[in-house]
């Protein structure tokens, strides 16, 4: 029954990692479902209050670095809301449209087309708009893969 716990807990993590180029996925709730099939196999007490609160700090720091830089990429570059959403649809869509690759196409795309459609923006800035939010889903990706290594690394930690 042990191999069977630490075999989901693996899984879990593998998913939560996948899941930070795959926006669908839930990583950081698969990484804290990591912790919490470890407290359901073994013991909840093995893992002190403490732990628990800093990771629950670090699950919405998550939430909250994947929004952020995404809005900060596409602002930063002169894009407005409109081109915000473009992007994170085209962040959803972009994977099944064009595997592999579309995970960057999607929202580059996404943003041109809402920029054009909704602000009636100039190309040049529409596609000044997209790279912002190229620029905002890789740096999304780069500061949740931190925060998540750190998150199993301290779980590794404690027990």
């Amino acid at each position: 029954m042990e191999v069977i716990a630490w075999v989901l807990i693996a899984l879990c993590f593998v998913i939560g990692f996948i899941g930070l180029v795959y926006p669908i996925i839930p990583a950081a709730l698969f990484i804290f479902g990591g912790f919490v099939v470890y407290g359901l196999f073994f013991n909840f007490a093995d893992l002190p209050w403490w732990f628990w609160t800093i990771e629950i700090l670090f699950l919405v720091l998550l939430f909250g670095a994947d929004a952020a830089a995404n809005a900060f990429g596409v602002k930063k570059f002169g894009g407005s809301k409109a081109g915000l959403w473009g992007s994170t649809i085209g962040l959803i869509v972009g994977p099944f449209i064009i595997p592999i690759i579309g995970i960057l196409v999607g929202p580059f795309v996404g943003a041109i087309l809402a920029e054009i459609l909704f602000n009636r923006s100039t190309l040049k800035q529409s596609v000044k708009s997209g790279i912002g939010s190229v620029v905002g889903f890789v740096t999304s990706v780069f500061t949740k893969g931190i925060i998540q290594v750190v998150m199993v690394a301290l779980f590794f930690w404690v027990t």
